[in-house]
């Protein structure tokens, strides 16, 4: 009976540490609560998993990270569409384009062919950095200095805020 109530004086004196630990990993006050919660609950429904010489908090830890790894999968899972028609025809549906008004749609031609009016130069560095590309990515790509690729894309950018001041 000792044993119970120390293991819970245990556990109730890293509430705290799991809370920050929690807030870490989620980034929100409410989901850090409930990570909290559901850890203390598995520590304790788990109570006689638990062997003496493991480091106790290490183990409850361990336990609040894989509950938190386990409910992103289940997020990750139910927002992964799985198209099992026979003819795959949720894949040929027409996508949202992503534009809420017709002038969305305008701005983003504009911005389009403000880009494309640029020389090559600046262009093709300035859409592979818009694409995601690291700058020594671009620079390896290209041939190019890294502080030249860093340049350019700078002056794009000037360049194109210049062009579409109106857009502010």
């Amino acid at each position: 009976m000792a044993e119970k109530q120390q293991f819970k004086q245990r556990l109730l004196g890293l509430q705290g540490n799991l809370f920050n630990f929690a807030c870490q990993l989620t980034a929100d006050r409410e989901a850090a609560q409930d990570l909290v919660q559901d850890t203390t609950l598995k520590v304790l429904d788990n109570e006689e998993k638990y062997v003496d010489n493991v480091n106790f908090k290490g183990w409850v830890f361990t336990i609040m990270r894989n509950i938190f790894i386990n409910n992103y999968r289940k997020v990750v899972r139910s927002a992964t569409i799985m198209d099992q028609t026979e003819d795959l025809y949720h894949l040929n549906l027409p996508q949202d384009s992503g534009f809420e008004t017709p002038e969305g749609s305008v701005a983003a031609k504009e911005i389009t062919a403000a880009i494309n009016s640029f020389s090559d130069d600046y262009r093709i560095p300035f859409s592979m950095h818009v694409a995601g590309y690291k700058y020594n990515e671009i620079a390896e790509k290209m041939n190019l200095p890294l502080g030249t690729v860093k340049s350019r894309i700078f002056f794009a950018r000037q360049r194109l805020q210049q062009t579409l001041k109106d857009y502010r």
